[in-house]
């Protein structure tokens, strides 16, 4: 059998995957009884027409599906394809725990919720993962008990929008009004009400207890969702990282709004100002989209703008990509030419660049505390890690004292 796991955000991501299945078809050739299946995003977007075009694909399998992978086998066994690309609003996996057969041994990651509720115009992870549900935080204390006892030494906590985490009893936020999801979020109820309910803050806050030398990271944040009392909970503990990944897309509020973000290039300073304030040592990363539709001279200008102010640490940037069955595609126009989208990409590269040896001079002198994650790519007698704020380091062996080489 050959799985192949699949994204589907980018339409790049998918073409990697149709060129991967075409290598399996000389396997397919030389062995038919060879099964293949195709799991996870695209498999769910795409549904029978995997079965179609692809016809080397035996089992499409969705994000939720993963308990029904040895029915799906048996089908194909019995000579026929199988599909399962059906949904849930409860599955969280929440008892099931991965085998991580590619990790260092190090760093982990946890999921603490799936699917997303945002709806923002250019994403298709809401069809391809469905509604937010969050995990039980008991599963999630256990397993980060678990991977600190098997020498793990950081997990990061794993959510479309961590910020919206929230559980209460064995409960999803589905079930509950707005305003009480609002309030909860923000610590708001009163004091016995709001004890009903667990939130990102008090989530982190939990595993940050679970031993003073697990190191705590997240990702990802929502501008419109991070509260206060998240930055609060990060300034608190030594063992969270200080650092907060939060995507901005644009530095335009118009574009903003076509993309249905939820917050304006106001907002979005506001959250920066909280960070820088709360947790003044912060690293601070971001996305950003350049050549979104409808996309002006004017509006680009507002995004490297924004960057600037902010001084992120570092970016993840892409050019604009339609993906079939979002909102963008069914009300807006792809309108702003390949060229021009290549070329404000480059300048939101060149921005960034500047701004990474900005913030890479202020180390020059400073002292980390770094957790080794490997040897070094580059040599062996260096090793790699990363700072609280996220920063790459690699460092000599030699400087360090042989009692902690042999912890």
């Amino acid at each position: 059998m050959i799985f192949i796991n699949t994204c589907a955000i980018r339409d790049n991501a998918e073409q990697r995957v149709r060129t991967r299945l075409h290598d399996f078809k000389k396997a397919k050739r030389a062995k038919p009884s060879l099964i293949v299946g195709v799991l996870g995003c695209m498999a769910e977007r795409l549904k029978s027409k995997l079965l179609e075009e692809e016809k080397l694909v035996d089992i499409v399998a969705g994000p939720d599906s993963y308990r029904d992978l040895i029915n799906l086998i048996e089908t194909v066994e019995g000579g026929n394809k199988a599909v399962n690309v059906l949904l849930s609003r409860e599955e969280t996996y929440a008892d099931i725990s991965p085998v991580r057969l590619s990790s260092n041994g190090v760093t982990a990651f946890i999921s603490i919720m799936r699917g997303c509720d945002n709806m923002c115009s250019f994403c298709v992870v809401p069809f391809t993962r469905g509604r937010e549900r969050s995990r039980d935080p008991e599963s999630i204390l256990e397993e980060a008990k678990q991977l600190f006892e098997n020498g793990y030494r950081e997990v990061t906590l794993l959510g479309q929008n961590v910020d919206s985490y929230l559980w209460w009893g064995g409960g999803q936020k589905k079930e509950l009004d707005p305003d009480t999801v609002h309030k909860a979020l923000h610590h708001q109820l009163p004091a016995e009400e709001q004890q009903r309910f667990t939130t990102f803050a008090d989530l982190m806050e939990m595993v940050a207890g679970v031993h003073p030398d697990l190191q705590i990271r997240f990702s990802t944040s929502n501008p419109r969702d991070m509260t206060d009392a998240v930055l609060h909970v990060i300034a608190k503990y030594d063992n969270i990282c200080k650092y907060v990944h939060l995507p901005v897309q644009s530095g335009n509020s118009n574009v903003l709004e076509r993309m249905n973000r939820g917050y304006t290039r106001e907002d979005y300073i506001q959250r920066i100002e909280s960070i820088r304030r709360i947790i003044p040592e912060c690293g601070i990363s971001t996305d950003i989209i350049s050549g979104f539709c409808g996309e002006t001279e004017e509006e680009h200008r507002d995004t490297l703008s924004l960057m600037e102010w902010a001084g992120y640490d570092f970016s993840y940037m892409y050019k604009y990509s339609e993906r079939p069955g979002t909102a963008a595609e069914k009300k807006f126009t792809d309108d702003v030419p390949e060229k021009v989208k290549s070329r404000r990409l480059q300048e939101i590269v060149d921005t960034q660049r500047n701004l990474s040896a900005i913030r890479t001079k202020r180390s020059i002198g400073k002292t980390f505390r770094v957790l080794a994650e490997g040897v070094s790519k580059k040599s062996d007698e260096m090793l790699s890690g990363r700072n609280s704020q996220n920063t790459v380091v690699v460092f000599p062996k030699a400087n360090l004292n042989p009692a902690i080489m042999s912890m």
